[in-house]
């Protein structure tokens, strides 16, 4: 275990900081409802703002092993066609997993973009077959006739088909709309967030140790590791004023005397 030197400390901060101790997936044909209540736990964790540039395949696999820590996943659904396009539905087989898993992962930069996580609102048909068996057949059916009953009320698919059909009408198709590029603001000038990201850490830090090190700030609130990422870490401040105060001073400090660790807000 690394062990950790004496951290830089700021004029007139006071070193006794408190530390006080955040569904469904559905299996193929199955269409994503979003989240309503993100307060309702559920087994299933709705996932966005994933990279669209991955393919599905290998975004399902890389899902799978992030959450595979926080227990059994039941079911990973993703799918490349336009309405699900850089969403994911990952489910567990409790809502507790699910909830931890949420926790911790919320805000990972999986494939340089931070993860928003919430609750799904329907139960999967892995969920209900792992734990209500007897019930899968009547849930099933009556996915099948929510999915029936709004194939044609889709509001994208209504906007593409009304758009298609006054193109066949002026006797030309719509020339597409060029492609904006993907302009991603540097980690260093992200703008102040009471949530810290830490990059290049030893691979044998501890939550203890990093706690003793932020705790010497104000009003810290959580420290969170991620299990398959060990060189990461998220540190939570009640305030963004205490967030900033503990980012200039611990930012490139030495953690293992070595490695410069790199902290900066994480990505709202």
């Amino acid at each position: 275990m690394a062990e950790i030197s004496a951290p830089p400390t700021l004029p007139g901060i006071s070193q006794d900081a408190p530390i006080p101790g955040q569904e469904p997936s559905i299996i193929q044909g199955q269409e994503p409802v979003a989240p309503e209540e993100p307060e309702n736990k559920s087994e299933t964790l709705y996932i966005q703002n994933l990279n669209e540039k991955i393919k599905v395949d290998v975004m399902k696999a890389s899902l799978r092993g992030l959450f595979k820590s926080y227990g059994e996943v039941l079911d990973v659904v993703a799918h490349s066609n336009l309405r699900m396009r850089g969403q994911a539905f990952v489910s567990f087989e409790s809502a507790d997993i699910a909830h931890k898993a949420m926790k911790e992962v919320r805000g990972f930069p999986l494939y340089s973009k931070p993860m928003q996580i919430s609750f799904a609102r329907t139960r999967s048909d892995a969920v209900v077959k792992k734990l209500d068996e007897e019930h899968f057949e009547e849930h099933k059916a009556q996915r099948e006739e929510h999915k029936k009953k709004t194939r044609y009320t889709n509001p994208l698919k209504q906007k593409f088909k009304a758009k298609r059909m006054a193109s066949e009408m002026d006797g030309t198709m719509a020339a597409p709309a060029p492609k904006r590029p993907n302009v991603q603001m540097p980690d260093e000038y992200l703008p102040p967030n009471k949530i810290l990201f830490l990059q290049n850490l030893p691979e044998t830090v501890t939550k203890d140790q990093l706690t003793t090190l932020f705790s010497q700030y104000p009003n810290l609130y959580e420290v969170r590791l991620i299990p398959t990422k060990k060189d990461i870490a998220f540190v939570e401040y009640m305030d963004e004023a205490s967030s900033t105060a503990a980012k200039d001073a611990l930012h490139n400090y030495k953690l293992d005397g070595e490695s410069k660790i790199k902290i900066t807000f994480a990505r709202k």
